[in-house]
């Protein structure tokens, strides 16, 4: 652990950066949706089409899902995977780490490709990079949390177990 504070914040200011940076990802990728997770969990924003799923629960196991393969990285001797893809049947979903703090995700669909997506991601993912680095600066919250992460991993272990009836 760091030793940085473990919360941050944001204001109504950065909310409006986040959504337009987005917006704007969305308007020239095709994807449907983009959300962004802090990696405990939290859902952040939502921008796009609402979410057919609970969001809470998704938030979550999005977070779980980058925390397993940061672990999966580290067993091929990468500190970790920057970028994530998983491609079903009709839908699609790419995430991105953001400022080693927070998780930018897309669903996607038929509409669009992956190779659109990654593309207009990596000017999303550096816009918003600028915007969390200035918020973590700002509230004394700068760099990553691994403590947070093996805090986190416990409680995602505790929401899947509940998702699934475990």
């Amino acid at each position: 652990m760091t030793g940085a504070p473990a919360s941050w914040s944001f204001g109504e200011a950065d909310a409006e950066k986040m959504r337009a940076v987005l917006a704007g990802f969305l308007r020239e990728s095709g994807a449907r949706t983009a959300l962004v997770v802090d990696r405990s969990g939290q859902l952040v924003a939502t921008v796009g089409e609402p979410p057919a799923f609970d969001p809470t629960a998704f938030a979550s196991l999005t977070a779980a899902d980058f925390s397993a393969n940061d672990q999966l990285a580290r067993l091929l001797g990468e500190q970790e995977f920057g970028t994530l893809f998983h491609q079903g049947e009709r839908e699609s979903m790419y995430l991105a780490d953001v400022a080693r703090r927070v998780i930018l995700v897309v669903l996607f669909d038929t509409r669009t490709t992956l190779g659109l997506v990654k593309l207009r991601a990596r000017h999303a993912v550096g816009a918003l990079d600028g915007i969390f680095t200035a918020m973590f600066e700002r509230d004394g919250a700068g760099g990553p949390r691994r403590g947070m992460e093996t805090e986190f991993v416990g409680e995602a272990e505790s929401e899947i177990d509940k998702l699934f009836g475990a």
